[in-house]
């Protein structure tokens, strides 16, 4: 399967310049920074969360930071009001369920697609341009972040992340 053709169609329909990249199988927004040899800051990934019972929102960050699911919660606390409950991260059973036609961790940030909330770390605005999901694991776009607002205009930002840990690297012994 290549890029979906509801992605494409949303794209073209908006008007919006982007990059279409192709590269080996990744299933991580990280191992994507690595393949195209590009910062981590500059690569998004998508990430679903369960509101209440099973209203499913996008949330977008920079590869280089974790969700604080806590903060999030505030944000999402001053969007839903008194309705907002509960927040989980979204099973890939009711993500494959609800948002159809991308393949699961490979899901493009265009809420509108599905007819649901896309919010944006604000951290990951402040890059020139970005490289988003496409749908599918061998491919993804670049497009700048202006265009990314005109995307989706009902984009709502937030502060909602930490910096992801570095991975530790066993020191290997020297030999006597």
């Amino acid at each position: 399967m290549a890029v979906p053709k509801k992605v494409i169609n949303f794209l073209e329909n908006s008007k919006v310049k982007y990059n279409l990249i192709s590269h080996r199988t990744v299933y991580t927004a990280f191992d994507k920074s690595a393949t195209l040899k590009v910062p981590e800051k500059k690569v998004g990934k998508t990430v679903v969360v369960k509101i209440n019972n099973n209203d499913l929102c996008l949330v977008l960050i920079g590869s280089d930071k974790i969700l604080d699911i806590s903060k999030l919660k505030k944000v999402l606390k001053k969007i839903f009001k008194n309705s907002l409950k509960k927040i989980s991260f979204a099973s890939e059973k009711l993500i494959g369920k609800k948002l159809k036609g991308v393949k699961v961790g490979a899901i493009p940030p265009f809420g509108d697609l599905w007819k649901i909330k896309t919010i944006v770390d604000s951290s990951f605005l402040k890059q020139k341009t970005v490289i988003l999901n496409s749908g599918d694991y061998n491919f993804s776009f670049e497009i700048k972040t202006k265009d990314l607002k005109k995307l989706i205009p009902d984009l709502i930002k937030g502060n909602f992340t930490k910096k992801r840990p570095k991975k530790k690297t066993k020191k290997s012994k020297k030999s006597k």
